[in-house]
């Protein structure tokens, strides 16, 4: 048996309980990297360049939610098809489904550069950006954009055969290129918002690079991409995009939301910008344990629906929601209680540090319930069940958090406070919406068997 086979097989035999402890403490690793990037980075441009500047580099952050909608869809979709296609033994199958992915997503990334440099000035313009904040939004876009095609390194294909380490190092090794670049290139060289963006952008070039080593050179794997698999195929495109569209359609949602919340506060000035830059900054960092938690699960569901081991699947389910709900609610005590010292660390000015500390304790409210309806969609994901993931992914930021948004942000007259209690509102109401559809699709299903 090749050391491959032994971690696909430990995927359907191994305790749950365990198993689910290793993948998730592995994929918690790897994006809790980047959250702590996040926050250097963070740091770095507000001590660096100047709170003016965090402000212009949070309304550029649509740019990289959208382009990691982009690399979520094709991933995901890829990986549901890989380990169902490994579970069942047809590794054929899982290299036409990691090729397709690939080739979907350069071809996006690609277009998404040439659209995006050439309608620049537009862009800055839909995403908020101006006056004071124009000069520092516009060379990170650019940087960022000219990027793209760097932006992911196929971590969950990678994890739909059981590699977590490798997983893990495709996140902590460009990150901490990143946490090295920033402060050389910000500070040492002087190069501002534009050094900043340099830097996230070796990281990710790091990352596509190792990604594109283990998918096509690196050998004891249960398959290669060979040139062959790149060449679309309709029905593999089809497949990999029925699974995966649910995450762009919520990347997109997430993208849509944060252009809503920052053109919202533009009306409120600097001070409110910056204020939410720190706290989607640190909601960022809070929210990675949460999101190791459902990328954790799907390579155990996904193999074990396919070898048909439904009792697993089910088991995976509720210890996993038991686990992202008891987190956030651990999290949102301490953010609440320690807001203050903590937006300390990234800006001084007391205005901006009493306005983020006071929307960042009501926004912790949300802590709780955040990580709920991405589990349950990534696990509707995970079995190849498009339509209740699409139901979420369109449904919670069309038909719930927009809305409350501009019934209380917008349309209400509380100000930033309006907003401050919209994010948390819209958690909350989304959670029971989620819950209510897993509960309706499950209810239908038979008993499992084994």
């Amino acid at each position: 048996m090749t050391r491959g086979s032994a971690e696909l097989d430990r995927l359907g035999t191994r305790p749950i309980g365990r198993l689910l402890w290793w993948t998730c403490s592995q994929t918690t690793l790897s994006v809790g990297v980047y959250g702590i990037y996040a926050l250097t980075n963070a740091w770095f441009v507000a001590r660096g360049v100047g709170e003016t500047a965090l402000a212009a580099v949070n309304l550029v952050a649509p740019v990289l939610l959208i382009l990691g909608a982009v690399s979520t869809t094709v991933g995901v979709g890829g990986a549901s098809l890989v380990s169902r296609s490994l579970g069942a033994g047809r590794p054929e199958e899982a290299a036409r489904a990691a090729g397709t992915a690939f080739a979907l997503f350069w071809l996006v990334a690609v277009a998404v550069t040439v659209a995006g440099l050439l309608a620049l000035d537009p862009l800055m313009a839909l995403l908020g950006a101006s006056g004071p904040t124009i000069g520092y939004a516009r060379p990170y876009a650019a940087v960022i954009i000219a990027g793209s095609i760097f932006s992911t390194g196929f971590s969950a294909v990678v994890r739909a055969e059981g590699q977590l380490l490798f997983s893990t190092m495709l996140w902590g090794i460009p990150v901490l290129v990143q946490i090295v670049l920033d402060p050389l290139l910000i500070f040492g060289f002087g190069m501002g918002v534009t050094g900043a963006a340099l830097g996230t952008v070796g990281g990710q070039a790091v990352s596509a690079g190792m990604a594109v080593w283990f998918f096509f050179l690196k050998r004891d794997r249960p398959y290669r991409i060979r040139r062959a698999d790149l060449r679309l195929n309709l029905t593999t495109i089809g497949a990999v995009l029925a699974v995966g569209a649910p995450s762009f359609l919520a990347g997109l949602g997430a993208t849509l939301l944060a252009v809503l919340v920052n053109t919202s506060l533009a009306g409120a000035g600097a001070v409110a910008l910056a204020a939410y830059a720190v706290c989607a900054r640190i909601q960022t960092f809070v929210f990675m344990p949460q999101l190791g938690i459902t990328q954790g699960i799907q390579p155990i569901v996904g193999y074990n629906a396919g070898r048909g081991l439904t009792r697993r699947v089910g088991r995976t389910r509720t210890l996993a929601l038991r686990a992202t709900v008891g987190y956030g609610a651990l999290t949102a005590v301490l953010v609440a209680v320690f807001a203050e010292p903590i937006v300390r660390l990234f800006v001084g000015d007391p205005p901006t540090v009493a306005v983020a500390a006071g929307a960042l304790r009501i926004m912790a409210i949300g802590y709780v319930f955040a990580g709920v309806p991405p589990l349950i969609s990534a696990y509707f994901q995970a079995l190849g069940r498009a339509l209740p993931s699409y139901l979420i992914s369109i449904g919670v930021p069309a038909l719930i958090k927009a809305p409350i948004v501009l019934a209380l942000g917008q349309f209400g007259r509380l100000g930033p406070m309006g907003i401050w209690i919209a994010l948390p509102a819209g958690e909350v109401v989304s959670v029971v919406a989620a819950a209510g559809l897993l509960w309706a699709v499950t209810a239908r299903r038979p008993r499992a068997s084994r």
